[in-house]
């Protein structure tokens, strides 16, 4: 009986003890204020709740993939079971539209690679086309006097004869020397030598070359092989031996590996022939 009555006797007596304490941390004149202590569970439930969602995340995941697996493997076996239930004439039928369209498709291919080639082709003839004609209009332009001209050749130079004044017939028969060792442009002075090329005499001695007087000392551009147009000049008896004996002319010939002929003069217009078809 004694225990019992000091139990409610102790609660009553710390029930005071902690309004006597509450009620001195309230008053304001102490300047104290009840104790507030943070719970230490706030971090704790935090983790919980981002354990929780992993782990959802991660159950979602596996369900997703499980149905997708499954979804999967129905598609395959009805994939299976649609060619199993076909019958045999279906599946003749089947395998025969599958040869036709792949006959289809070469024969397409085939056709395609055909146009291809035949595109390739005739680009290919009209840039062979193109060349050639580009290579044409040069050469007509070099042999005309059009276009100027560079490559290895010769220069000769002549001096006023001593013994009399060269005359137009030893002149050109030099410049047919030189076309016949396989000159390809020829300048004599400032006048570009063409198939039309005359040379005649004026009546004080002097040289006029289509209608364009020549002063001395000559000089004459030839493209070629080097070595055969300073042969057909020099070679014994021939046109450079009679201008110095006959003429008392001096004659130099030096090769070179690089002339350039830059004379040039209009294309000719003709007044009678016409290309013929």
């Amino acid at each position: 009986m004694a225990r019992r009555r000091r139990q409610p006797q102790d609660v009553l007596t710390k029930l005071h003890v902690q309004h006597v304490q509450d009620t001195a941390n309230d008053h304001t004149e102490t300047g104290s204020f009840p104790v507030i202590r943070k719970r230490r569970n706030g971090k704790r439930s935090l983790n919980a709740n981002t354990t929780r969602m992993r782990l959802l995340t991660s159950v979602l995941v596996t369900v997703m993939c499980a149905l997708l697996s499954f979804a999967y493997m129905i598609q395959i076996n009805n994939t299976k079971s649609t060619y199993e239930t076909m019958s045999e004439d279906e599946l003749v039928r089947l395998i025969n539209e599958t040869s036709n369209q792949v006959q289809s498709l070469e024969q397409r291919k085939s056709e395609l690679t055909s146009q291809l080639n035949s595109l390739k082709a005739t680009a290919d003839k009209q840039a062979a086309a193109q060349k050639i004609a580009k290579q044409n209009e040069e050469t007509n332009g070099i042999l005309s006097g059009r276009l100027a001209a560079q490559g290895q050749g010769v220069t000769i130079r002549i001096t006023q004869g001593t013994k009399a004044d060269v005359d137009a017939s030893t002149m050109f028969t030099l410049l047919e020397e030189l076309r016949n060792a396989g000159a390809e442009v020829i300048a004599i002075g400032p006048v570009r030598v063409v198939t039309s090329t005359y040379i005649s005499e004026s009546t004080d001695g002097s040289l006029i070359c289509d209608g364009t007087a020549l002063d001395t000392p000559y000089v004459i551009k030839a493209i070629g092989d080097p070595q055969a147009l300073a042969n057909a000049v020099n070679i014994a008896g021939g046109v450079g031996s009679r201008l110095k004996v006959k003429y008392g002319s001096d004659v130099t010939v030096t090769t070179e590996d690089e002339i350039h002929i830059d004379e040039i003069r209009q294309a000719q217009q003709y007044q009678y022939a016409t290309p013929a078809e």
